[in-house]
């Protein structure tokens, strides 16, 4: 029975960390990582990973107008000693105007966690996969036919609406292993078209060979370019195939020009946001560990850069979100 959240009151305040996610006392930070890498494939895929990055979790931010979804989240990987439940992180994002998530699989311990997680709280859908940097690893154990099954008998879950984050990394995995990332992506389109399931992407340094996978095998009805990191180009292939953009933490970094000009570019039906926490913590918070109720920092700076009303701008993602995903309730 998934449990709705509805009619919670959040003992929460804006500029304030909130409560569940406050380091124990006495424990001391250290730095774990500057927040300059990409997504999960940091940590080659591997679900439950710990971290810990100077200066704990960031306040929670002023809420959202309209409320949102955060349609890439990892809520199995943890940071330092800092122990959520599913409820406390649904509960702060919802203090923060985001009121429900897409928990993503990254290998067969994480698909299976998100296929149970899913039926614990209506705010939450999933997305089960092998990421593209687990490939090589288990095709050179001679286990990656029997995870791909694995993968498509939990992607028919009904609250399971996509198959991710799978498709390509060659920043992780050398040329050897790119064989192997291929035939798990192409598997993870086939089984998306066959269970009409939307796609999500994980695209680091392979653009070009991620489009043309999909122009050659034929892409499913949705696909989702998660923590979009192309240029403008990309956007406009985007448009041009009706594949949507999702704009991570990475569109408030300093050097990010390609990306503030891809969303300028990008169809508005197309847009939508994500955290990947706990990486990619956005502006001014970067560097420390990312969740779903951080949405708001990424979202207000997407306005600024579109410079479109607040409003507008999270009932165009509620929409598009929605219309991946399907419904929430």
């Amino acid at each position: 029975m998934c449990n709705s959240g509805a009619g919670v009151r959040h003992p929460y305040a804006a500029g304030e960390t909130p409560p569940a996610y406050r380091e124990p006392a006495g424990t001391a930070t250290t730095d774990g990582g500057n927040g300059t890498t990409g997504t999960t494939g940091d940590d080659g895929g591997a679900s439950g990973a710990r971290r810990r990055r100077k200066g704990g979790y960031p306040p929670l931010p002023e809420p959202l107008p309209v409320p949102v979804i955060d349609n890439h989240t990892h809520f199995d990987f943890r940071e330092g000693s800092v122990e959520v439940s599913i409820t406390e992180a649904l509960d702060a994002a919802e203090a923060a105007g985001v009121r429900g998530a897409v928990q993503v699989g990254t290998d067969r311990a994480s698909s299976r966690f998100t296929a149970a997680v899913v039926e614990q709280d209506a705010r939450l859908l999933g997305a089960v996969a092998l990421h593209p940097n687990e490939a090589p690893l288990l095709a050179e154990a001679g286990t990656l036919e029997d995870a791909l099954g694995e993968i498509e008998q939990l992607a028919a879950g009904p609250r399971i609406r996509a198959l991710g984050e799978t498709g390509l990394d060659y920043f992780r995995t050398g040329e050897g292993g790119r064989g192997s990332q291929l035939m798990s992506f192409r598997r993870h389109l086939d089984i998306a078209r066959r269970l009409g399931k939307a796609l999500q992407i994980h695209d680091r340094d392979a653009h070009d060979d991620v489009v043309a996978t999909l122009l050659a095998d034929g892409a499913p009805e949705r696909v989702v370019l998660h923590c979009f990191s192309g240029d403008a180009g990309l956007a406009r292939i985007c448009n041009e195939h009706g594949w949507y953009m999702s704009f991570a933490g990475t569109v408030t970094f300093r050097n990010a020009d390609n990306l503030r000009e891809a969303l300028l570019v990008a169809d508005p039906a197309l847009v939508l946001t994500e955290t990947d926490a706990p990486f990619l913590t956005p502006h001014p918070h970067r560097g420390r560990p990312n969740a779903a109720y951080m949405v708001p920092y990424t979202v207000r700076a997407m306005a600024g850069i579109l410079d479109t009303g607040l409003d507008a701008l999270c009932a165009r993602l509620a929409a598009n979100t929605e219309a991946v995903y399907g419904s929430w309730d």
